[in-house]
């Protein structure tokens, strides 16, 4: 499954050990959004929809370290 840049970024954010902590993590700070804030609800539901398509042994290869450079996004 690829993440883009910001979606890792949250999940390093939001990273709770594991899938379903992880994915519990993301949905107690989604209840706290504004519906205003569009771009970052987007975000989460892209994130949740991704993390809920992969296994458990998938979420743990991952290599989550935070990456803010947005340059970085081309290069994926």
């Amino acid at each position: 499954m690829n993440f883009t840049n910001d979606e890792r970024n949250l999940l390093c954010i939001y990273n709770a050990g594991t899938k379903n902590g992880t994915l519990d993590e993301l949905m107690s700070m989604r209840q706290y959004l504004d519906p205003e804030e569009i771009e970052l609800l987007s975000l989460t539901d892209s994130v949740m929809a991704k993390l809920n398509a992969i296994s458990d042994e998938e979420f743990d290869a991952l290599d989550l370290i935070p990456d803010f450079d947005p340059e970085d996004e081309d290069a994926e």
